[in-house]
């Protein structure tokens, strides 16, 4: 496969000559600026943090933090985005760990760093030289399920590389103007959902909470969502039924249930887009705007990257829809590594090059992708079967009564691991869910315990963190 050169990331960001008087190009809430404006306060900044090895970006949900974050790539100065809700001690490892010498917003008791504050009437006229493609635009840090989170280091051409990859799967031009309200600090929400438009440019109309009243008021073609912003606008028809001018509805972060997959269709006429990735790979599987969008696949690799599925031996997993595979990437969006972890990071490639996901996946005859889950806690060996968790959660989401649910495997003394499931909803009968499972999988497949919650723990993206269920189920059996 021959490789991307794409177009640097400062040119795409060139000045659109219209000044003061042009059309917004970004607007966060309440606060808009036109590209020229954005340009040049981004210069402001640009011009106070040159030369520093890193800076830490407060990412707030604000016009700052679009600023902050153009003007680090204007300095060629490597961004690391910290999450406005981090507590003290994660806050510290994120500033300690990567070496930042700035922190880019306000002051803060607990940041003995040098702070320098954004001003969004800030205006210079300063140029910057382009970076080499080579070097760190950001710094992105991702938990695991043990130790403190890792810092991602992300190069501008992988950027470059992944944005553009999706522009020709999305059909991603100035025409679109994007919609969301995801996290600032976050690949989705940030590299896709500020650097992308940008890049792309198309204007941005960040809504600060994704609620759907503010998704239905934006008037835009091209939207992105995590599941729980999906089902939250299913709930209000009227705001669902306001999308329907739209082109483009894109979910990711975490799987998209195939009921509310087809209750977007119905609400909206639309099929969303489904999309594949990680922090270490950027996005690398998607649904096409001119295609088969199909509930619960992903979608097939962008331009420039590569997938293989291999067996527990290492050996290729057939491409029939069915089978399961460990799921791995090679190709132009890779990570340069974990920063200063050499160790973490060698153990995640495998010698011929290929960044092992730690995802379990199938690949159907025309190389559609579904993803299964996570091998550390989607892949569940009960009973001498391998099931994964999220055939059985799909199962149990086709329930009318069932709103949410997750499935962890649990050590069993005579299964091996024991099928549970965490369930919200109206249902509240443990054993009729079970046989609704077997009437649809495999009678192996059915949960042997039913627990009942109010909600599920999720993350900031909306991903359920099972670790806690199986913490929770530990100590309470």
């Amino acid at each position: 496969m021959t490789a991307l050169t794409p177009l640097p990331l400062l040119t795409a960001l060139q000045d659109s000559g219209h000044g003061a008087d042009g059309p917004d190009a970004v607007r966060v809430g309440d606060s808009a600026l036109t590209r020229s404006e954005l340009i040049a306060a981004a210069s402001a900044v640009a011009n106070e943090i040159a030369g520093a090895s890193s800076v830490a970006v407060d990412a707030t949900a604000s016009i700052e933090t679009v600023i902050a974050v153009t003007g680090c790539l204007m300095a060629g100065v490597p961004a690391v985005p910290v999450p406005p809700d981090s507590g003290p001690s994660e806050r510290a490892h994120i500033l300690k760990d990567s070496g930042a010498q700035i922190w880019l917003g306000s002051s803060r008791e607990d940041i003995s760093l040098p702070s320098v504050a954004v001003d969004a009437q800030a205006r210079s006229s300063a140029t910057h030289r382009e970076p080499d493609p080579e070097a760190t635009a950001m710094i992105m840090y991702t938990s695991g399920t043990t130790g403190s989170p890792k810092g991602v280091v992300l190069s501008r051409s992988a950027i470059a590389a992944g944005l553009d990859g999706l522009a020709e799967a999305w059909n991603w031009s100035p025409d679109d103007t994007l919609v969301h309200g995801l996290p600032l600090f976050h690949v989705h929400g940030l590299i896709l959902g500020v650097v992308g438009a940008l890049r792309h440019g198309s204007p941005i109309v960040h809504t600060v909470r994704p609620t759907p009243e503010a998704y239905a008021a934006a008037s835009g073609s091209l939207y992105f969502g995590v599941p729980t912003v999906w089902s939250r606008i299913c709930a209000n028809t009227a705001a669902a039924r306001a999308l329907t001018s739209a082109r483009l509805l894109v979910s990711g972060s975490a799987p998209l249930p195939v009921p509310l997959f087809e209750r977007i269709v119905k609400l909206t006429g639309l099929t969303p887009i489904e999309r594949y990735g990680m922090s270490e790979t950027l996005i690398t599987l998607s649904t096409r705007s001119t295609g088969e969008r199909r509930p619960g696949w992903v979608g097939s690799p962008i331009r420039g990257v590569r997938t293989r599925l291999l067996d527990q031996s290492g050996n290729p997993v057939p491409h029939d829809g069915e089978t399961v595979g460990r799921l791995e990437v090679a190709g132009d969006t890779l990570f340069g590594g974990y920063l200063g972890n050499p160790a973490k990071t060698a153990e995640s490639m495998t010698a011929d090059g290929w960044f092992k996901t730690g995802d379990i996946a199938a690949i159907d005859e025309q190389g559609l992708h579904r993803i299964v889950g996570r091998e550390s806690v989607d892949m569940i060996k009960s009973g001498g079967y391998r099931v994964g968790a999220g055939e059985v959660e799909q199962a149990l989401l086709n329930h009318p009564e069932v709103r949410e649910a997750a499935v962890i495997g649990v050590p069993d003394h005579d299964l091996g691991q024991r099928i549970v499931a965490y369930v919200v909803g109206d249902c509240h009968d443990d054993g009729a869910l079970p046989d609704f499972v077997a009437r649809t999988l495999s009678i192996h497949k059915r949960p042997r315990e039913i627990r009942f919650v109010d909600t599920l723990p999720r993350n900031a993206m909306g991903k359920v963190q099972k670790k806690i269920l199986i913490d929770d189920h530990l100590t309470k059996r």
